[in-house]
């Protein structure tokens, strides 16, 4: 298995750049030669958007309406837009509190266990705070979901181009961010792309994204994309 430098993943990591903190995790991944699959957490593995809703409306705050993004998209109790900063602290402070208890997607743990007989698989997740990946990592494993964990900030193209960098085999990715799979559609173009939105009402709402090779809300259906995919590459 092949591990490569972090100076070489940055240069692997253009035109989105990965943090230090993210490549410095991905350097202790080993590789291998078969497929990857890179996989995001919240809204895709596990339910998101139903957890920060319940949480939102005990601090007083909701979504005005089910458009796929956070900021400008909530207000408090008065109508009144919450501020970046606050988006951001009721993000932070909702990981914090609610890393440990989020509900697992439908199908998603059985979708990754057959799909890990032919690739690799490796989460590569936004998340707020190092002190919250341990806890991810153990409510996932209670789950039945055991793979390689990757904590992130912004957009993910550059952490995406540093775990494929090196890989003939099929790199899929998985993810339910508009921000995020457009990031990857210009880091690292040979990436099959899957948009994954686990919660109807934003799944329903979400514009199309050019390029994207499937759309789901469903881990049957998309396991199935992907066993195809594989199959047809093998």
């Amino acid at each position: 298995m092949l591990k490569l430098t972090t100076r070489t993943l940055k240069k692997m990591a253009e035109p989105t750049t990965a943090n230090p903190h993210t490549l410095a995790q991905i350097v202790e991944i080993p590789r291998t030669n078969k497929p990857l699959i890179i996989c995001d957490v919240d809204e895709v593995i596990l339910h998101f958007i139903s957890h920060l809703e319940d949480f939102m409306g005990k601090q007083g705050f909701r979504f005005t309406d089910h458009r796929y993004r956070l900021n400008g998209n909530i207000v408090d109790d008065d109508g009144k837009p919450a501020s970046r900063d606050a988006v951001r602290a009721l993000l932070s402070t909702f990981f914090d509190t609610h890393t440990a208890n989020q509900r697992p997607v439908h199908g998603a743990a059985d979708a990754l266990a057959a799909l890990s007989i032919r690739a690799d698989i490796i989460l590569l997740t936004n998340l707020p705070g190092q002190h919250n990946k341990p806890v991810r990592e153990k409510l996932l494993a209670d789950h039945e979901i055991r793979f390689p964990l990757v904590t992130n900030s912004g957009p993910k193209g550059g952490a995406v181009s540093a775990l494929a960098g090196g890989r003939r085999a099929p790199v899929i990715f998985i993810d339910d961010s508009p921000t995020n799979l457009r990031s990857v559609q210009s880091s690292y173009a040979g990436a099959t792309l899957i948009q994954f939105i686990a919660d109807e009402r934003f799944f329903a709402s979400a514009d199309p994204i050019a390029g994207i090779h499937l759309k789901t809300n469903d881990w049957r259906q998309a396991c199935n994309f992907i066993e195809e995919l594989l199959a047809s590459e093998s």
